[in-house]
């Protein structure tokens, strides 16, 4: 296909004008509207039918949720993609967007070449280069990559006799293999945790809260900058459990092409 046609809505003036650069600087991609509300996204969806449509969830006079709403009653609604973006890593939040029909979620802030990566995947379908649509497609797992999560979290600052780095590890490596577990945080992937080691979904989500604790208050800040480039920040404090399992999932697949 030709560049993929973007509408970008978001109500954030410097974050749409850092997007438009990015894309700017990439083959590929067109930016064919920007909208700063809800309702001039669905206008300019149904104006320039573009193939795919980067929401926010939070914008004034219609909210992304809205647009979801809407664009589910469009003739049209399967020949195009739906991106959502949102500062809220919540559980509910993101599963509530996939039921209206979100294709993918993703977690403000992002490193901006994973963001266009993922447009790619999501547009052109599980034979898109590099890798398979993210979050869909379940993911071989092998020694090697075993072995690059334990190292990873370790040059982190995570500890491996606490009880969160196992938790962690396990529900790494079954995220980066089926990255739908990424919508059911809670309610899937903590419970699965739980069942391998005899425990339970709220013991789990605590020892793997405490682990990314003690990696922002005992790491090494420059490694963890260096791993996640622009994704974290110091002063905006630890990210939540759903943000930095994204994030580390997110580095892993595209080391590897996934």
């Amino acid at each position: 296909m030709d560049a993929i046609r973007m509408v970008i809505a978001d109500d954030n003036p410097e974050f749409v004008q850092v997007l438009e650069q990015a894309v700017d600087q990439q083959e590929g991609f067109e930016i064919v509207g920007l909208a700063a509300n809800g309702l001039e996204a669905v206008e300019l969806v149904e104006q320039r039918h573009p193939d795919v449509l980067i929401v926010d969830l939070v914008m004034p006079v219609l909210d992304g949720m809205g647009v979801l709403e809407y664009t589910l009653k469009l003739p049209y609604r399967k020949d195009f993609k739906i991106i959502v973006l949102s500062a809220m890593g919540n559980d509910n939040i993101t599963q509530r967007a996939i039921a209206l029909g979100a294709d993918y979620f993703m977690i403000k802030p992002f490193d901006l070449h994973t963001f266009l990566t993922r447009v790619r995947e999501v547009c052109l379908g599980p034979d898109a280069e590099p890798g398979a649509v993210f979050g869909r497609n379940a993911l071989p797992l092998n020694a090697p990559l075993e072995a690059e999560i334990t190292h990873m979290l370790q040059e982190i600052g995570i500890p491996a006799h606490i009880k969160g780095y196992q938790y962690l590890r396990d529900a790494l490596m079954l995220t980066v293999r089926d990255t739908r577990f990424l919508s059911g945080i809670t309610k899937e992937l903590y419970p699965k945790v739980a069942e391998k080691y005899d425990s339970t979904t709220s013991r789990v989500e605590r020892a793997i809260r405490h682990a990314i604790e003690v990696a922002w208050n005992r790491g090494q800040m420059e490694i963890i900058n260096d791993m996640f480039g622009y994704t974290v920040q110091e002063e905006k404090g630890k990210p939540t459990n759903s943000e930095f399992i994204a994030m580390l999932v997110d580095k892993i697949r595209m080391q590897h092409h996934m």
